[in-house]
């Protein structure tokens, strides 16, 4: 996707996540709430405070093939078991009790956060174009620390491997734009 556009798409996909979160507002729960056992030990208290959840049947997906972005209509029309936009995510509610993903999906949080809406938007679509939704880079890192989540007893801060993970992305020319800046 040229830069050019990233920068026409750009308010419209910025424009239905707004849209979305403001429809399931009213159905968002700290995800503090869930009263998962382990996750605090990888997620500072104001994360899981302010991180948001949203029980759905189905995982909203951004209608891209009609924002002209045909070549993403797989991602589109994946049956994922979660997604995440902003601070907020969503999980099916089939799959609401697994600590896993809800750990993934924070993840996502954590790389909204460290990156802002526009340049996570750019990465995370570079990377789906140039690999695919699982060598994405943005979701290499959620794959690969859930993974870690899930066969390591030891907790460690995810927010804190983030970053480093990402230092070391824009050090390799991973990412879009560095991470300091607008």
């Amino acid at each position: 996707m040229t830069d050019q556009e990233f920068r026409a798409v750009y308010p419209l996909l910025a424009g239905w996540i707004q849209e979305t979160l403001a429809e399931h507002a009213s159905a968002a729960r700290p995800v503090a709430s869930l009263g998962f056992r382990r996750l605090p030990r990888y997620y500072d208290e104001k994360t899981l405070a302010s991180a948001k959840v949203v029980l759905v049947t189905k995982v909203p997906v951004p209608p891209l093939s009609a924002m002209g972005l045909g070549r993403f209509a797989d991602f589109e029309q994946m049956d994922a078991g979660g997604t995440t936009y902003l601070d907020t995510y969503f999980v099916r509610a089939d799959q609401s009790h697994s600590e896993s993903l809800h750990f993934h999906e924070l993840v996502h949080v954590i790389q909204w956060r460290l990156l802002g809406p526009e340049k996570f938007l750019a990465l995370y679509a570079d990377g789906l174009e140039r690999f695919g939704y699982r060598k994405s880079p943005l979701e290499r890192m959620a794959f690969s620390l859930q993974k870690r989540f899930e066969r390591e007893a030891q907790p460690f801060s995810v927010e804190a491997v983030c970053q480093s993970l990402m230092r070391e992305m824009v050090s390799h020319g991973d990412s879009p734009a560095p991470l300091d800046g607008p």
